[in-house]
């Protein structure tokens, strides 16, 4: 029953692997160069969202008349606006200005005396048609029958008519107005006489030039009463007819009336506002009047009617200046890509962490905006004390730990702008998160642990503190003891807030990104990690050569200032692939030697394929990529020499022997921590082979080493200068010489010579074979240790 590996990689590991493929997945559609393009279109458009706001520096407080402006209000620019409030009482005065309208019908008394006399001649050649019979006649209207009949017994006598007629006509002969009309005449009016439209004339107190038509009747009434010769019943039998036939003949136009004042409201100039940049509409302490009212709502309508769309088409562009600058900065100057961080990767991290940026800007703003409105008294009541907890620096101290100061320093100073472009008073608060951007990146060393990130939020809340102080004074605020405490109190929490917003995009950008910093390097080299936990039980010896590379490794890029750390943890994952058949390789082989039963093909295979396995299992891990090229790139592309020359020389006639089945595929080294582990790798092997390693016998073979793995074209595809390779030589030399050193011998005491100790000595310590003289250790053409091929049968002591 074969034995199942254990699984190496834990259940968060492979959710993360999976949620960064998933995300990274539609872009591997496009190819490199627009998916470039698109990345930074993105970035420009959000960051442009994020920033846009047309009340970004203009009050937005509501104020009343009365109340204390809480804050100084500066116009932003140029503004040439209406004091709709002013423009609305002016057009109100202009409507009332237009007087009611009032049409008259002068021909009205003329068409009712007409309309009498015409019904009094028909209604009497009726009564002469048919005698003294009355039955039958009737007055049309109002009177009907009684009215007729007293018509008739009186004869329609003419003189009855005239006087009749006279009376209707005084009565009608008046202006007589409608009593519904009569509040409307309370104020001057202006008459239209029917007859001419074009002319009119103002009255004034029409009242008392005018009669109610109620008032009209009455005398109508009185008149009839006084006429001589008519008994009392007649009098009452005709006022009925003659009361309806008195009618308004001054009538209220109401068209004509809202139509004249809507001309008049039209033609009332606009009440203009004329605000300059920087002109102070109200002073912190002012009491709000009806002209910073106005002022005020130009300036929202401004913002509402003038700005949007031609400030977010520029503030689009000043976005996109502003991440072209950034690129050509990663492009040119950075040295972010020291440990794989390419160029793109760089500026995606630093498009990323300033859009999150922005956004804490954002929120951090309108939070103090909200926070100040929610008091009325100074100093609560401004949103700049507050402003100074907003984590200004956390897009910078990420980078810094992230990445380098270069691209650190290039993302606070955009990140000031933005904070300028988002804050009413720009310039403090852009110069406010420069400064606490740069404490964060040159005020730490190296992130080799996490508590440095507290330590930077520390500092950097300090600084802030007294930042805020230098603000408030330059601003010529007063400084009362609650406000220091308030702006010194923000400016510490702004500086724990970057703590906690750079904590929690450490690790979230470290894998996103695929960025090894130092405590992600130390984090790898935690021997609990299932798979160098596999390495020390399975290969044993591999293990210890690892460790022994590491040191070694580390000591020489000391020396010419590459990574140590980098290298380091490179050589604890280096030869992970040995796990799979760790008895063929020498360092743990305590017997016979298993290539002494294969072919020297199948065991040039073997050998080769520990690089493929451990690619393979640094993929399953998880592990980063700078350090899976470690696996591949310490062996080059160099030949299996001695193997190769065994079975060439085991080779039937006409055989022909594939040199490429006895050589590593590669790459060569790619960069300096690369060659170093290379160089140390054949190095400690060489120097593990020798019985006694002494300074001279240590010094030949890494000069032999170094010497052949230069010659075989190893090193051409590094960036490795001489100089360093001579310095590299001499410090490798002086760590062997360090860890290798021969023993003293303490006077009276003999060490134990049992073969149970000796072959205790012989299972930790003299793993594989031994060689008495240097130039007996079999050093390939590529600088290369092969043990392997040399079987124990002839093993040299």
């Amino acid at each position: 029953m074969s034995r199942r590996r254990p699984s190496l990689v834990s259940p968060i590991v492979r959710a993360q692997n999976a949620a960064i493929g998933f995300l990274t997945r539609p872009f591997k559609w496009f190819s490199p160069q627009k998916r470039f393009i698109i990345v930074f279109t993105l970035f420009v458009f959000v960051t442009t969202l994020l920033l846009a706001n047309p009340f970004s520096r203009v009050s937005l407080d509501t104020y009343k008349e009365g109340e204390v402006v809480r804050k100084t209000i500066y116009a932003p620019t140029d503004i040439a606006g209406i004091d709709t409030t002013e423009t609305e009482r002016r057009r109100v005065e202009a409507m009332q200005s237009v007087r009611p309208i009032f049409t008259h019908d002068l021909s009205r008394a003329d068409r009712l005396v007409q309309s009498f006399r015409q019904v009094w001649t028909e209604l009497k050649q009726k009564s002469e048609s048919r005698g003294p019979n009355v039955d039958g006649l009737k007055w049309p209207g109002e009177g009907g029958v009684d009215t007729a009949r007293v018509f008739a017994r009186r004869g329609f006598k003419e003189n009855d008519l005239d006087d009749l007629t006279r009376i209707l006509r005084e009565a009608n002969g008046a202006l007589i107005y409608d009593d519904n009309d009569e509040k409307r005449l309370k104020e001057d009016i202006t008459l239209v006489d029917l007859q001419t439209p074009n002319t009119s004339i103002d009255i004034s107190t029409p009242q008392s030039r005018m009669t109610a038509h109620s008032v009209a009747l009455q005398r109508l009434r009185s008149r009839i009463v006084r006429l001589k010769g008519w008994t009392t019943d007649e009098k009452e039998a005709v006022v009925p007819a003659l009361l309806s036939l008195v009618r308004p003949n001054v009538t209220y136009d109401e068209p004509a009336t809202l139509n004249a004042r809507e001309v008049a409201a039209a033609r009332a100039l606009p009440a203009a506002i004329s605000l300059k940049r920087n002109q102070v509409i109200a002073r912190e302490g002012d009491t709000v009047t009806t002209k910073v009212l106005a002022e005020l709502a130009a300036l929202r309508a401004y913002g509402r009617n003038e700005r949007p769309w031609r400030s977010l088409i520029g503030l689009f562009f000043l976005v996109a200046s502003i991440y072209w600058v950034a690129w050509e900065f990663v492009d040119h100057r950075s040295t972010a890509i020291s440990l794989g961080l390419s160029k793109r990767r760089a500026f995606a991290l630093v498009g990323s962490a300033m859009i999150v940026q922005t956004l804490l800007l954002r929120i951090g703003f309108t939070l103090a905006d909200f926070t100040s409105g929610q008091s009325m008294h100074a100093p609560f009541n401004d949103p700049m004390l507050w402003s100074f907890a907003i984590p200004f620096a956390s897009a910078a101290l990420l980078i810094a730990m992230l990445a380098d100061t270069q691209l650190a320093l290039i993302t606070g100073l955009f990140t000031g702008l933005f904070a300028g472009l988002l804050a009413p008073n720009g310039m403090m608060m852009a110069l406010y998160a420069v400064i606490s951007s740069s404490v964060a990146i040159y005020g730490i060393g190296r992130y080799r642990e996490r508590q440095s990130v507290t330590v930077a939020g520390l500092l950097v809340g300090v600084v802030n503190a007294l930042m805020a102080i230098a603000l408030l004074a330059y601003a010529q605020q007063a400084l009362p003891l609650s406000a220091l405490i308030i702006a010194m109190g923000c400016g510490v929490a702004g500086g724990m807030l970057t703590t906690v917003f750079t904590s929690g995009g450490l690790p979230i950008n470290e894998s996103l990104f695929g960025i090894l910093t130092d405590v992600k390097l130390l984090e790898l080299s935690n021997a609990d990690l299932p798979v160098l936990g596999q390495l020390a039980l399975r290969a044993p010896g591999t293990n210890q050569h690892s460790h022994a590379v590491g040191q070694l490794s580390e000591e020489a890029c000391r020396a010419i200032g590459a990574n140590p750390l980098l290298a380091r943890i490179g050589a604890l994952y280096h030869d992970i692939g040995k796990t799979a058949a760790p008895e063929y390789f020498v360092e743990n082989q305590m017997g016979e030697n298993p290539h002494d039963r294969l072919r020297p093909s199948q065991s040039a295979k073997i050998i080769t394929s520990h690089v493929s396995y451990g690619i393979k299992l640094a993929k399953e891990i998880g592990l980063p990529k700078r350090i899976a090229d470690f696996i591949p790139q310490h062996h080059g592309t160099r030949t299996l020499h001695f193997f190769l020359r065994k079975a060439q020389a085991q080779a039937t006639d006409g055989e022909v022997i594939d040199d490429t089945e006895f050589r590593y595929q590669g790459p060569k080294p790619q960069f300096k921590e690369a060659a170093i582990m290379m160089l140390a790798d054949s190095c400690e092997a060489a120097a593990r082979s020798l019985a006694r390693p002494d300074p001279e016998s240590i010094r030949s073979i890494v000069s032999k080493i170094v010497d052949a793995i230069v010659s075989d074209g190893q090193l051409d595809e590094c960036d490795i200068t001489m100089r360093e390779l001579t310095t590299l030589k001499e410090s490798m030399i002086i760590s062997l010489t360090a860890i290798y050193h021969a023993r003293v011998d303490y006077p009276g005491f003999n060490p134990p010579s049992s073969d149970s100790m000796a072959a205790l000595i012989h299972d930790t310590e003299d793993r594989g074979v031994t060689y008495n003289k240097p130039s007996e250790i079999p050093i390939s053409k590529g600088g290369e240790v092969e043990d392997e091929a040399v079987s124990h049968g002839i093993v040299k002591r």
